[in-house]
């Protein structure tokens, strides 16, 4: 890069005046500045992002990336195209980005997860297992115990800082409540007796994910057995069933809202008799025995296993908002809605507060735009 001898101006005129002299050195600061942003160093190829300066690499990306694709393998979409795999991955670095964005906002607000916080977690995420068979499978997993305690640590600063900025800042009055059943009265006039359900699911394909807080996944029919065993008996011990449901329940539609089936009918649950009788004879805040269910696949196989909790049973007809169910139930949509929409903002606000360089994006667009 050729830099003009900016000074050569300067040296030549040496008697005019200050004004000339501003005049001469403002198109050659100029200049410079513009040549110098030309030579802006490229960034290092293992980096794909920085976030404030904090680089994200492209290991992680990677390592992410591979972990979706194979969810989307088991689902049988086959391999991406190479548009598609880009894609995919800018989606991953986006998750990334935000990650990063509220990880340096937990850090600025002192919330990051202390050593004894993530050591507790550990701890419950071990308790259904025994050393070795905890040893067995992280080895299966590929993961190393200190890459859990790290994907353990984030995710709890995460909670700690969406629990202060948003959950906190959230209240639902008597008249939001009162509001609310006046406009959607109908919505609670039952047709037939309505059970509100939890559920922690534990199934013996080894073959799909996790999908709960702790990674936690029985491979095979024993471990299944096992596994359920040891939850069913730390409810019994009294621990609360949506943290276990959030923690080790592995069906992906339930378990990240605390294993949360919502409202069932009676004609619905009828259709499997096992399954009804267990639960028609609970009261509310009851658990069932363990149930086992049909391998899809197979129906004379065992699948896996479940318990369910009765949170709620509402008798069919009109029912009224002074109802404590009913207030509940009010009461916890209203804040879930509020919670999206600030979480939501906010994130839009840390983003735009922020640095962000997503160098993966920049170098898609100049390879493919033409």
């Amino acid at each position: 890069m050729n830099v003009p001898n900016l000074m050569e101006p300067v040296n030549a005129h040496r008697t005019t005046s200050a004004g000339a002299r501003m005049h001469v050195l403002a198109p050659a600061a100029l200049i410079l500045a513009l040549a110098l942003a030309g030579c802006k160093a490229k960034p290092n190829a293992d980096v794909v992002a920085t976030v404030n300066g904090h680089a994200i690499m492209r290991a992680e990306m990677e390592k992410m990336y591979t972990a979706q694709l194979g969810e989307a393998a088991q689902q049988q979409q086959g391999q991406p195209s190479s548009e598609q795999a880009d894609s995919l991955r800018l989606g991953v670095l986006r998750e990334l980005i935000d990650e990063e964005v509220l990880q340096q906002r937990a850090a600025k607000m002192n919330l990051t997860a202390t050593d004894a916080e993530v050591d507790a977690k550990l701890a419950e995420m071990k308790a259904p297992y025994t050393e070795e068979q905890f040893d067995q499978r992280l080895k299966a997993s590929s993961h190393t115990l200190d890459e859990v305690k790290h994907d353990l640590r984030h995710t709890l600063t995460i909670n700690k800082l969406l629990n202060k900025e948003i959950n906190s800042k959230i209240t639902v009055s008597d008249a939001d409540i009162n509001n609310y059943y006046s406009l959607h009265k109908a919505e609670f006039n039952n047709i037939e007796t309505q059970y509100h359900l939890a559920q922690i699911l534990v199934t013996s394909d080894g073959a799909q994910r996790a999908n709960n807080l702790q990674g936690s996944k029985a491979s095979n029919d024993e471990e299944a057995r096992k596994k359920i065993a040891a939850l069913r008996n730390r409810v019994d011990s009294g621990e609360d069933f949506g943290s276990l449901a959030m923690n080790f329940s592995e069906n992906p539609q339930t378990s990240a809202s605390g294993g949360d089936m919502g409202s069932v009918s009676e004609s619905q649950l009828r259709s499997n008799p096992v399954v009804f009788q267990a639960i028609s004879g609970l009261k509310p805040g009851g658990v069932t025995p363990i149930l086992p269910f049909p391998d899809p696949q197979d129906p004379k196989k065992i699948g896996g296993y479940a318990i369910f909790q009765l949170i709620s049973r509402d008798p069919a007809g009109q029912h009224d908002v002074k109802e404590p169910q009913i207030q509940q139930r009010i009461r916890q949509g209203l804040h879930d809605a509020r919670a999206q929409l600030l979480k939501g903002a906010y994130f839009e606000m840390l983003r735009d507060q922020s640095k962000v360089e997503n160098f993966f994006a920049e170098q898609i667009f100049k390879n493919d735009a033409h």
